[in-house]
């Protein structure tokens, strides 16, 4: 069954569309200095090729600041359109001012209202950088996080709290405070001009059940777009399980129009790597497709041969270096399903219901692998060219669904003088 989104007002941010019926919108961020312009390019190139539709940079000095519009002309150089979100903290209005051309080169602004400045101050620098988003016809960010939260604000539902007859637990009237300060910083804007349709909101906090109360609540309160993602997720595993269980369970409920998974990378690690996790978590909710699926078995005591997990990885492999070419002349081949299993008790079932898949055989088993096209047997493969002999029929599966080729399925295969059975 398909997942019914919470219908949210479209937002442009650049030729991206988030909201409305635009599917879900993959971002990341840099963790470059972003004053150094050729590390910041490099790194937003790699993010941008990786998938991520929109990409955040850290815009917190004047030499930052002046490097914003040299980073975007050097990325329409190579090619690379990505929009460029600045991200502001404590200084926004003053950066956004002094330096028009960064403005200008930047498809929207992340202002968080919390920390936009002390006291009285921080109503006029909102509105200043309200005013300069307006301006510049850019949308605007409004983005909530717990760690960085309008003390003010806090303190005064803090002390209303404590008079109630029965007041709530602290974690209650925090929760309410991130609501409250996100949904009063969209009526500021809206105020001052800036329509729901430049409007994205996010409320990140670092525990999966308070995100999705806030997120929740958030639904039900605005029709503006919001973004999802826990705030310092972690790194490696946890980061990972964290962050899917969280946005999983918002997406399958319908909230979220544009996600990031803000992992902790290892030194020097990759960090296009939460932008395949963002994917990920996109394709096993079915809501949008990016590469094949691969459905692998997990091993058991029948399948002691390590034959399908090197074809499994084989494939994966194939997949991942061929993914360019395929998606450039076979369009929709990102849909494609593909399974490899380890014995005859799961093994024909799953390769059915893919578009292609194989049985291999387990302990004990026949050594013959059936494959199956389009839930129907098409050939057994065995010997030692198998898995060779299921890549071509990958290929020829591709060319023949996917590029308008002759319909029928793949082509008559016949037995080698191997004893495997090759294409024809």
């Amino acid at each position: 069954m398909a997942i019914s989104r919470r219908r949210s007002v479209p937002v442009l941010v650049g030729n991206v569309a988030i909201g409305g019926d635009a599917p879900v919108v993959v971002q990341s961020m840099t963790n470059t200095d972003t004053a150094d312009v050729a590390s910041t390019v490099a790194q937003t190139a790699d993010l941008a090729r990786a998938g991520s539709e929109l990409v955040r940079i850290t815009v917190n000095t004047r030499e930052a600041a002046r490097a914003v519009a040299e980073i975007r002309a050097r990325l329409d150089d190579q090619g690379i359109g990505v929009p460029l979100i600045g991200d502001f903290h404590y200084n926004g209005h003053i950066l956004l001012v002094d330096y028009p051309d960064c403005a200008r080169a930047l498809a929207k602004y992340r202002i968080n209202p919390g920390n936009v400045g002390p006291g009285r101050t921080r109503d006029a620098n909102y509105e200043t950088m309200i005013k300069v988003a307006l301006d510049h016809d850019r949308p605007v960010r409004i983005g909530v996080n717990w760690g960085s939260l309008d003390q003010q604000l806090l303190a005064q539902l803090m002390d209303e709290n404590a008079r109630k007859p029965e007041p709530q637990e602290a974690d209650a009237v925090l929760e309410d405070a991130i609501v409250a300060s996100g949904l009063r910083s969209i009526e500021r804007a809206r105020e001052l001009g800036l329509g729901s349709d430049r409007i994205v909101l996010s409320a990140k906090v670092s525990r999966v059940p308070t995100l999705l109360s806030v997120y929740r609540r958030l639904a039900t309160a605005t029709d503006v777009a919001l973004h999802l993602g826990l705030t310092e997720a972690g790194m490696g595993s946890r980061g990972i399980a964290a962050s899917s269980a969280a946005l999983g369970i918002l997406l399958a409920q319908g909230i979220g129009d544009t996600i990031r998974v803000s992992l902790t990378p290892e030194p020097d690690g990759d960090r296009t790597l939460e932008v395949r996790v963002c994917q990920q978590i996109l394709q096993a909710l079915g809501l949008r497709s990016f590469t094949p699926a691969v459905t692998a078995c997990p091993g058991c005591g029948r399948t002691t041969s390590t034959v399908f997990q090197e074809l499994a990885q084989e494939i994966e492999a194939h997949i991942e270096a061929r993914m360019v070419a395929w998606k450039a002349r076979y369009p929709g081949v990102e849909s494609m399903s593909v399974a490899v299993m380890g014995c005859v008790v799961n093994g024909p079932g799953e390769s059915r219901h893919s578009d292609i898949g194989i049985s291999l055989p387990g302990t004990g088993e026949e050594p013959k692998a059936p494959v199956y096209v389009d839930g129907a047997q098409v050939v057994v493969l065995k010997g030692p060219t198998l898995a060779r002999d299921f890549l071509a029929m990958l290929e020829d599966y591709v060319e023949r669904r996917y590029g308008g080729g002759p319909a029928g399925g793949p082509a008559p295969l016949r037995p080698s003088g191997t004893g495997a059975f090759n294409l024809g």
